[in-house]
């Protein structure tokens, strides 16, 4: 079976950790893939309120839509483990973006994902323009 193939890039523009609880396990007694979307989710957040955004909901009426998703898995992660997952922009287009994860636990690779975004009007409700600082935020967003 093809696996799907993510290329990492060599700089990461946003690093955290976020540790792994009990309740984060599945039947397998490690993280499932459920959880996993949510450390990313998690990640992301954190990644767009240090750039001053309060959420996935970026400035009103103007939002994030996630379109497409990838994930590939390379070990577990188990209660106790500290997840670092770092972000950084892979693609841009004028009306979306993709990001690039790469989760890790004392320093050796458990998973790699892609996101994709496109922007969202909730109020007209169709796609939207990137807003005006958000690429320039993006871009120029810290290491955590």
């Amino acid at each position: 079976m093809p696996r799907q193939k993510i290329e990492l890039p060599e700089n990461w523009l946003f690093s955290t950790e976020i540790p792994v609880r009990i309740t984060d396990l599945n039947y397998g007694r490690h993280v499932g893939n459920d959880t996993m979307l949510s450390l990313l989710q998690e990640a992301r957040v954190q990644w767009l309120r240090g750039m001053g955004y309060p959420s996935e909901l970026l400035v009103e009426p103007v939002g994030l839509i996630l379109v497409d998703l990838a994930v590939r898995f390379k070990t577990e992660l188990i209660y106790g483990d500290i997840a670092r997952v770092q972000i950084a922009v892979a693609e841009w287009s004028r009306r979306g973006f993709e990001l690039v994860y790469l989760v890790s636990k004392g320093g050796n690779e458990v998973a790699r994902a892609t996101t994709g975004f496109v922007f969202f009007d909730y109020t007209a409700r169709r796609l939207a323009d990137a807003p005006v600082d958000f690429r320039g935020k993006a871009g120029a967003s810290s290491q955590r």
